[in-house]
């Protein structure tokens, strides 16, 4: 018997809609869709990747509550934006490491949102002493940086992103080898996809393999900062 999907095109379809209806009005008439096309296969993702993500570390927690787990609340922050819309347009789960409080903690991420969905996986945003720890580590092993992010199936899959610095970080050599690495202020990789494949019925294990793939740089980055893998 074939598995079922997870997600489905209304989904995407509810995220076109909210981003032209993205008023509290629309939203509470449509809050049941939003529930069962996007809210509720999103829990039912998280609660079905756990053992999956036990493959890669059994250290990466996966929360299927409604509120205060792996969902990403739909609600956008609007305090300090000049955007004021008060709901996103894409539906996140990010799946923490287990000593992790927010979205800073080493973890793997899934986005979906209409003409960009991807798989991530890293470190976004570590505060400054976090950031040092990883860039010590980088300069004292950088073979196994290189390894963990230059391996073949690595590069299949995925590339580094997130934000750089312009110049080098001071107390760091501006000519290192490394230099542009060592310049990251994320460490972040990501895969793209598309909304087929998110549709798919195997989608688990695409999610599955891709956080395989990202798991060397995942444990560098988790034990730089003196965590457990």
């Amino acid at each position: 018997m074939a598995e079922q999907p997870y997600f489905h095109a209304s989904l995407f379809q509810f995220l076109v809609d909210l981003r032209f209806n993205n008023d509290r009005e629309w939203f509470q008439a449509n809050k049941k869709r939003y529930e069962s096309e996007v809210r509720d296969p999103m829990l039912r993702f998280i609660a079905d990747v756990g053992p999956h993500l036990e493959t890669v570390s059994k250290r990466f927690v996966a929360d299927p509550r409604p509120r205060g787990g792996s969902l990403f609340r739909i609600h956008r922050d609007v305090r300090f934006s000049k955007d004021k819309s008060p709901y996103k347009t894409n539906v996140g789960a990010h799946f923490r490491h287990e000593v992790g409080r927010d979205v800073h903690a080493p973890g793997f991420y899934l986005h979906l949102e209409p003409g960009q969905v991807f798989i991530a996986g890293g470190v976004w945003h570590p505060s400054g002493s976090a950031l040092t720890k990883i860039r010590d580590a980088i300069v004292e092993n950088p073979k196994a940086w290189q390894q963990a992010t230059s391996s073949p199936v690595f590069c299949a899959v995925a590339s580094m992103g997130g934000d750089s610095l312009k110049r080098p970080p001071k107390g760091y050599e501006p000519d290192h080898p490394l230099i542009e690495e060592l310049k990251r202020k994320d460490f972040i990789a990501h895969a793209d996809f598309s909304e087929e494949q998110a549709c798919a019925p195997d989608f688990m294990d695409v999610f599955t393999q891709t956080c395989q793939a990202f798991a060397p740089m995942a444990k560098f980055l988790t034990t730089a900062l003196e965590l457990p893998w």
